[in-house]
């Protein structure tokens, strides 16, 4: 059994980290590059840069910032927000990030997917799905949560990994900065839908909740923001409450 991975995320906004509430009403947490340093050096697995609001704005992603989180991590390091095209991914990976995250663009363009897994190889090809619930499945929602697509959540997972995305990272919009738990039925369909790892994202606020997504979410890692931002938990002891469910995390 692979041990399960704990990825703080830092949600970026004009060189800021922020967090907010179902992906609306933001708040400033501080300096991106400070925070990865905490983060790496207090037992992260990996860790998520997410520039929210590049894809809306249809800018590039901000490399100097990039570059200055990668001079402070040693731990992998995946970058996301406004990539459009196999060179936007070159840069990302020549400024210091070890994966890159699509979402907005492989909607846009799925062939993008492939076009990257083939050049720089799925290993480091992460695919972005936010989604909300609706009468019928989940809907992804594009541009950093506010474009609805009309796709199922479910089938993109399955193209993505069919045109050779390496990892899915799964964000309930629903239970984004909730504190109330995961979305385990989501988190499950599409975690036993795939043969690829799936990171969980959106609702952690408890240990308890890192256990219930990894047992009964099927999920491969776990990723949590204002809870790490805000001090509420430290990755140790989510990892050591984990240890004690007889749940294999990375020391």
């Amino acid at each position: 059994m692979l041990t399960k991975r704990i990825i703080p995320c830092l949600d970026v906004d004009k060189g800021r980290v922020v967090k907010g509430i179902n992906f609306i009403n933001l708040r400033e947490v501080g300096d991106p590059a400070d925070l990865a340093m905490n983060y790496s050096s207090k037992g992260a697995d990996e860790l998520a840069f997410l520039d929210i609001t590049a894809s809306v704005q249809q800018r590039q992603i901000m490399l100097d910032v990039v570059k200055k989180v990668a001079k402070k991590v040693f731990i992998p390091f995946t970058v996301g927000g406004g990539i459009r095209s196999p060179e936007d991914i070159r840069n990302i990976l020549l400024a210091g990030a070890d994966k890159v995250s699509l979402n907005t663009a492989a909607v846009k363009n799925p062939k993008l997917i492939s076009q990257a897994a083939n050049k720089f190889g799925s290993q480091c090809i992460i695919l972005a799905i936010d989604t909300r619930k609706t009468s019928t499945g989940w809907e992804v929602f594009t541009c950093g949560g506010r474009i609805p697509t009309g796709i199922d959540a479910v089938s993109w997972a399955k193209r993505g990994e069919s045109l050779g995305a390496g990892e899915i990272l799964l964000t309930s919009m629903d239970a984004d900065g909730t504190k109330k738990g995961f979305d385990i039925e989501l988190t499950k369909r599409i975690s036993v839908s795939l043969n690829i790892p799936v990171i969980a994202s959106g609702g952690a606020g408890t240990p308890r909740h890192f256990a219930e997504v990894f047992v009964k979410g099927k999920a491969d890692a776990a990723l949590a923001a204002s809870l790490f931002h805000y001090k509420k938990l430290t990755i140790y002891a989510v990892k050591n409450y984990l240890k004690k469910n007889n749940i294999l995390v990375r020391e």
